[in-house]
This record gives C-alpha cells, sequence and structure tokens, in this order.
C-alpha cells in the first residue's frame, strides 16, 4: 500500500500513515533519534554563552509531530540516555551528563511529547496550528533549559536567560517558519 493511497483521518500523525508494525515503530524510534543527533552538530556558536545554535531543537519537534507523542518521546529519550552514556552526537560533539546544554535536551524530550499530542490533535496541519505547536514546544525546551543552564553554570537566572535563550529567538523564528511550511504541505500533498 502506497503512502498515497492512505487517507489521512483526524487523529494521525504523519508516520501513522504508514501500515502499523513494531518494526516500523522501532525504525521510526531510531531514525528520529539519529536524526536529532545528526542534526545537533549543525552547529554555531554563539559568543558569550556556552549553548550553540543548533539544527537539533527542530529535529527533536519535527521529531514529535511527524511520530506523534509516543513515538517521539521515545525517540527523544533514546537520543537523551545514549548522548548521556557517552555517544558523542549532543551538539558540537558533547555527550555525558555534565554539560551545561544537557537541560535543552531533557527539555526536548518533553517538548516532543507535547507536539506530538498537538500533532494528533491537528496541530501540524495549518501554518497557524503549526506556528502555535513549534511555539509552545520551543517554549518547553527554554522552560527546562535556561534553568539547567543557570545552575550547571552558577549563572544568575538572568544571566542564563542572556545566555541561552535571548540570542536564539531568531533562529527559532526561522526554525518555525520552516516547519510552517513543511508540515501543512506535507499532509496537503498526502491528501491529494
Amino acid at each position: 500500500m502506497s503512502i498515497a493511497a492512505v487517507s489521512s483521518r483526524p487523529g494521525q500523525v504523519l508516520a501513522d500513515l504508514l501500515p502499523a508494525s513494531r518494526a516500523k515503530d522501532a525504525a521510526f524510534v531510531l531514525g528520529g533519534a539519529a536524526l536529532t543527533g545528526i542534526a545537533a552538530q549543525i552547529a554555531v556558536p554563539v559568543p558569550g554563552s556556552p549553548v550553540p545554535v543548533t539544527g537539533q531543537t527542530f529535529a527533536a519537534l519535527l521529531v514529535g509531530t511527524a511520530l506523534g507523542a509516543r513515538r517521539g518521546f521515545l525517540s527523544l529519550a533514546v537520543y537523551a540516555l545514549v548522548g548521556m552514556a557517552g555517544m558523542p552526537w549532543f551538539a558540537e560533539a558533547g555527550s555525558g551528563v555534565a554539560a551545561p546544554s544537557l537541560g535543552y535536551v531533557l527539555g526536548m524530550l518533553l517538548a516532543a511529547t507535547v507536539v506530538g499530542a498537538l500533532a494528533r490533535r491537528g496541530g501540524d496541519r495549518s501554518v497557524l496550528r503549526t506556528a502555535g505547536t513549534m511555539v509552545l514546544g520551543s517554549a518547553i525546551i527554554y522552560a527546562v533549559g535556561v534553568p539547567y543552564l543557570a545552575a550547571a553554570t552558577g549563572m544568575s537566572l538572568t544571566q542564563a536567560v542572556a545566555a541561552g535563550l535571548t540570542p536564539f529567538l531568531i533562529g527559532d523564528a526561522l526554525k518555525a517558519a520552516l516547519a510552517m511550511g513543511a508540515l501543512p504541505t506535507a499532509w496537503k500533498l498526502l491528501d491529494r
């Protein structure tokens, strides 16, 4: 059965358009973790911040919306656990539990779950809904990442916001714009 032959229904995410199987789910989970790890290597240092701009957050939110809450959570859990165990696939080939940016990784795990649940409710089907879904996902990442950055580095919360949030807002707006174009377009193409 081809993807084009499957009609999308409410309550589905993009991954649901393929025939269900445990092997498919495992491949999606591992693929989502790998995509996030690869995207994390696209990193641009930010002067004055121990946290670089990466493709990691975009990948995590995309994984969540495409796979749904359960598979998105599992995918980011694999990514986080393998990275904490020593696989160098956090930003800038980092790994372990001592990284000041680990809070962002943990935030991505929660964000992928939430945006996956929203996608199942149609949060990725229109430009405006996708924008809201991505903004909420990014807010969750920062809500966990910025306080963790402050605790891990000894920065005040104000300093952590200046180093770990403010410099990233423009990049996050661009990532949200990419998602706002890609996800609703994918649904339109698949519904034809």
